[in-house]
């Protein structure tokens, strides 16, 4: 018995995940995964559509109609595309292999469908698609479970689609027949990931007639068939009009992908698995409760599931994986962790887990130590066997530092510094061995050099502070003054970070409003001038001192979200969200509204914060600024919404806002709660009057990490009209 199409069991329950509408961000430039998985689950099952592209990363976009089939495996939110692998897809008829074209669906086992007839809810995905099956999935952490039912009297088939991805290009492929119901095999691809190595264990409750293995489209056997480009398909008995059938996955062995499908979901209920998927996304978005109005549920525990997408689950049941190196790692006492979108979620998303998933951040910590031993450098950005080193910046390092800074052990503080010094020194490291010689990254020896610097500071900035705490006054020292060495790039004439030359000039002709020089000499990662000049997160006291005074600081910031004028040619569409040449639609910009506070205007913060909420997080289609990047976007706005934001990644303070709700309550892992409360919140009050932490006159315009982990109770007192002598004391910023 299928369940009732329109019925998603999230809201057929009470409790959180009731809320999550997974639809938002599917359009617009959000790229967010659309589909069935568990929190940080391995396994994301969802639709892959007929398009490809930008706003295809995930696989799915909301303005498609055509499924052409159901993959494992998806990111969520990047601006790159992989994965989208190991597809099936169901259909009736005569024998068909081929993807088609859009427009063109003529002898193609790709279907059109209708938004109207598909459903979707954390741990639940259904379609009933236009070519006559009914499509239900649901997800273990391992293994995805599918429910089709096939309407009509025509032979049902499922495609096994090995070629088509996201992203990626398969250079070897293995399948095979067990038994009637069981067949196994593996995909070997290169990406965006430069390899990758995913090997399957599928499960069928039926009997198959027949399985037909294709080269390509050409028919190559039954059975049994090894090449680069494979297809097979599953026959079935024209009185099979329901099927279920179970995919594990696995980077190690197809015994290992039957070891994860034995332990995590040996029986057949797929009714009783949905509800295990919903309820695990309920105790997960449980961990904060909230006071607010139904649109405002809807929009804040969307983005709390998006953050708990990546990263993703990479290791067996018994915690064995497959290392960059090709080798498997066995015997880890860590659950190992892959899909680190750093370089955007070092920002807000990783500091917002060691409040909310503070158990998980160690094995995260771990697997970042792993993958060092594997790579012989920190993360960038890791996807699976691959490190695309994407962005720049070695991102992982203010995530380490911020980590151990918190108090938050389960890792080998000393082994992670060793592991933070040498990849911070590593000459193969982009624009490192530029840095060791000239001090800084000129503009005319490395592309994007300005930013990359910026990034660099940023992460040795973390170096540092882990180092002093440590005890190692020399790397401190050292890490400290690279932590600086942004203040080489301020010129006090415009007032704006300014790319500089190797011969220590400045870099002419300048334009801070554009977001790419054409000659590639000079310019920014995403962005321009007018946005890094505030890129300075670690040490923002010192960016305001480098105006000369308060006020200085201010109008320049000020003068950020008035300014406009054009990006040039070329310029990214990552850029985006824009407010004067403020980029809310990308991530070096968000710690930017909270600046405010460090020069004693705090009630500019929270006019700010408030209004980038209310523009750019919606209930829409395109409910997000700018890609979601694996949560990083989401959780700037969870953040924001507690009223309180960490500017600075590596054990920075926590800069208050301005709190969106009535109330909001965080259940901590250590048993305790801490509650924001804001009883007279309102469209009109912005603006933060006073406040009491646990009871007492707080005056102070940020709290600590630890004021948080102790539990109690943060009161505000909101106004329509700023009262601009809160936090305005220099003892009492952050």
């Amino acid at each position: 018995m299928l369940l009732v199409f329109g019925l998603t069991p999230a809201s057929a329950q009470k409790g959180n995940a009731s809320y999550v509408d997974p639809m938002i961000g599917s359009g617009g430039h959000g790229h967010v995964f659309v589909g069935a998985n568990v929190p940080f689950g391995a396994v994301q099952l969802g639709p892959n559509n007929i398009k490809s592209g930008w706003d295809w990363c995930s696989g799915y976009h909301e303005s498609d109609n055509v499924i052409t089939g159901f993959s494992h495996e998806h990111l969520s939110g990047t601006g790159c595309g992989d994965l989208g692998d190991i597809i099936l897809m169901p259909y009736t008829g005569n024998l068909r292999t081929l993807k088609g074209k859009e427009g063109n669906l003529e002898n193609a086992a790709s279907s059109t469908f209708s938004h109207a007839k598909e459903k979707v809810a954390p741990g639940f995905y259904s379609v009933k698609l236009d070519n006559g099956v009914d499509v239900e999935l649901t997800t273990t952490e391992r293994v995805g479970f599918h429910r089709y039912h096939f309407n009509g009297n025509a032979t049902p088939r499922v495609l096994l689609d090995l070629v088509n991805a996201v992203g990626n290009e398969a250079y070897e492929s293995y399948v095979r027949r067990l038994d009637d119901t069981t067949i196994e095999g593996f995909r070997f691809s290169h990406g965006w990931a430069d390899k990758r190595k995913v090997f399957f264990y599928i499960k069928l409750n039926k009997p198959m007639a027949s399985l037909l293995t294709f080269t390509g489209d050409e028919p190559s056997g039954e059975d049994e068939l090894s090449c680069r480009a494979l297809k097979a398909v599953m026959n079935f008995n024209n009185d099979c009009r329901d099927l279920l059938v179970k995919v594990a996955l696995s980077s190690v062995s197809c015994s290992h992908a039957r070891m994860n499908m034995e332990k995590e979901l040996p029986a057949w209920d797929f009714a009783a698995t949905c509800k295990q998927a919903t309820d695990k996304w309920n105790k997960a978005l449980s961990v904060i409760d909230i006071d607010a109005t139904p649109k405002q549920k809807k929009i804040f525990y969307t983005a709390l599931y998006h953050t708990m997408i990546a990263p993703t689950l990479y290791c067996d049941v018994n915690g064995d994986f497959r290392g960059m190196d090709d080798k498997i790692y066995r015997n880890n006492s860590f659950k190992n962790y892959t899909v680190f979108s750093l370089w955007d979620t070092y920002r807000t998303l990783n500091p917002l887990f060691t409040i909310i998933a503070r158990k998980q951040v160690p094995d995260m910590i771990n697997s970042m130590l792993s993958i060092y031993d594997q790579n012989g450098k920190l993360p960038i950005w890791p996807l699976q066997m691959g490190e695309t080193n994407c962005m720049p910046g070695y991102s992982s390092v203010p995530v380490i530092a911020d980590a151990f800074l918190k108090g938050i052990g389960g890792f080998d503080a000393e082994r992670a510094l060793r592991y933070m010094v040498s990849t911070g020194k590593n000459p193969k490291q982009n624009g490192i061995s530029l840095f060791m010689k000239y001090g800084y990254i000129p503009a005319d020896k490395l592309h994007e050099a300005t930013s990359v610097n910026l990034e660099y500071a940023a992460d040795d900035w973390g170096t540092a502070m882990m180092a002093k705490k440590l005890g190692h006054e020399d790397i401190y020292n050292e890490f400290l003054k690279r932590g600086e060495s942004y203040k080489l790039f301020w010129d006090k004439n415009i007032m704006k970070i300014h790319p500089k030359m190797a011969d220590g000039s400045w870099y002419e002709p300048y334009n801070p409003i554009l977001a790419n020089h054409r000659n590639g000499v000079g310019d920014f990662t995403e962005g321009n001038g007018w946005e890094y000049t505030f890129m300075v997160p670690q040490d923002p006291n010192g960016l305001v001192a480098l105006h000369g005074s308060d006020a200085r600081f201010i109008s320049n910031l000020d003068s950020l979200f008035i300014v406009t004028g054009d990006l040039g040619p070329g310029a990214p569409p990552d850029v985006s969200g824009m407010v004067g040449m403020y980029a809310h639609g990308n991530e070096p910009n968000h710690h930017i509204p909270y600046l405010y506070a460090y020069a004693g205007a705090q009630w500019k913060t929270a006019a700010c914060v408030r209004m980038l909420q209310d523009k750019f997080y919606t209930d829409q289609y395109d409910g997000y600024a700018g890609n979601e990047d694996c949560g990083q976007m989401s959780a700037w706005h969870v953040m924001s919404a507690l009223g309180f934001f960490q500017v600075s990644p590596s054990g920075g303070r926590l800069v208050f806002g301005s709190p969106l709700f009535r109330k909001a309550t965080i259940h901590l892992d250590n048993g305790k709660t801490f509650v924001v409360n804001a009883p007279a919140n309102s469209d009109g009050n912005v603006y933060i009057k006073s406040v009491k932490l646990n009871g007492k006159d707080y005056k102070k315009a940020y709290i600590t990490y630890d004021d948080v982990m102790r539990g109690g109770s943060l009161n505000f007192t909101m106004s329509a009209t700023p009262n601009k002598s809160f936090g305005k004391a220099k003892k009492d910023r952050p």
